[in-house]
């Protein structure tokens, strides 16, 4: 027979569980990104589905589903849940990554040049304008990444990134050779171009360097936006290992720079 304070001990022990079972789902919401899926529900079971029955993308700010035989060109862009000026672009259609095969197929979308088209968000997010040199995309690699969804970082270049890339443009030509940034070795290309319409940098980046073919998923993809002598263009900034979201700023400081 438990005595008075025993009895004590139990009910509120009892009550100590009682609240951490309620709690549980409220915290499995909280952290809906624990999910190495998450994006991917996001854009196919919420944003489609809302654009579909109410022409609204929420959660997503933004969403192109074609028709027909081009579904599999459909992406979304997401503000990223960190906040800031940063936004993802993320297919419609399920693509891990970099090391997807269906990214070099014939006719594959061009995701980054849709990203690209979306950089219009961080002017908005900021309240000013963010020059062409200042905007940067990255895809991760697949051991840096939290989500087994594609999805490129659509941001600002990080002030000394910016600097780095205006100092080496005159270097930089149109085959791949190393830079350094932050004393991590790069290889870099020049694409020349108002847009990236021309040009995919997945495929370049898998049919011009032989060695990354077999470990695709392994390499990081940046894109700088640049204004080179000869007019506006891009840099494509590759290797394998480092992360090249940490090349970006979310808040964006460049746009503050003259």
């Amino acid at each position: 027979m438990l005595d008075r304070d025993s009895s004590a001990l139990m009910r509120r022990a009892w009550g100590c569980a009682l609240v951490l079972l309620l709690a549980l789902p409220a915290c499995r919401a909280a952290a809906p990104l624990a999910d190495r899926d998450a994006l991917k529900h996001i854009v196919q079971d919420q944003c489609v589905i809302h654009w579909q029955r109410q022409r609204n993308a929420w959660p997503c700010t933004r969403i192109y589903l074609p028709q027909a035989p081009h579904e599999r060109e459909g992406w979304a862009v997401l503000a990223d849940r960190k906040g800031g000026a940063h936004f993802l672009l993320i297919p419609t259609k399920t693509i891990a990554g970099l090391e997807s095969e269906e990214l070099l197929e014939p006719g594959a979308p061009n995701y980054f040049a849709a990203a690209w088209a979306a950089r219009d968000l961080l002017a908005d997010a900021m309240g000013r304008r963010v020059a062409r040199g200042g905007v940067g995309l990255a895809l991760n690699p697949r051991h840096a990444r939290t989500q087994d969804q594609l999805h490129i970082h659509i941001e600002c270049l990080r002030p000394d990134v910016a600097l780095r890339l205006r100092e080496a443009a005159p270097r930089i030509a149109r085959s791949w050779r190393l830079i350094d940034i932050e004393r991590r070795p790069f290889l870099a290309r020049r694409v020349m171009g108002e847009t990236l319409g021309g040009a995919n940098p997945i495929a370049l980046l898998a049919h011009e360097i032989p060695a990354a073919m077999p470990d695709l998923g392994d390499y990081t993809l940046v894109v700088a936006g640049m204004n080179f002598t000869a007019g506006p263009g891009f840099i494509l900034l590759a290797n394998q290992g480092s992360a090249g979201e940490l090349l970006l700023d979310s808040t964006c400081a460049v746009a503050a720079l003259k």
